[in-house]
């Protein structure tokens, strides 16, 4: 899987693009190949983009934050996905208990 692996330090975030294992944790340390960077401050973008197509070629999936990014930035094409929730609507039971 290629997935964000934040580095930095608190309060200050900054992202490793990397090739890892899906079972394997995030902030595990251990990944395959280091693909690319991202500073969400500074908007600073650095990725390979032709290592991210060949291990996606490999049958690398590629987390949805991480998708939405290379969309931006020309490497895939497509739409983007939606990473946030989905809202649950109230129901008429919590409703009528609140009132």
């Amino acid at each position: 899987m290629i997935r964000f692996q934040r580095i930095g330090r608190k309060g200050d975030p900054a992202f490793r693009m990397v090739v890892t294992e899906k079972t394997a944790g995030p902030k595990a340390g251990t990944f395959v190949d280091l693909v690319g960077t991202y500073n969400p401050k500074t908007k600073a973008v650095t990725l390979d983009a032709e290592r991210i197509r060949e291990w996606m070629a490999k049958g690398a999936q590629v987390s949805p934050s991480l998708h939405n990014l290379l969309i931006n930035q020309g490497v895939l094409e497509g739409k983007k996905v939606n990473v946030l929730p989905k809202k649950s609507p109230i129901k008429k039971e919590e409703a009528a208990a609140a009132a």
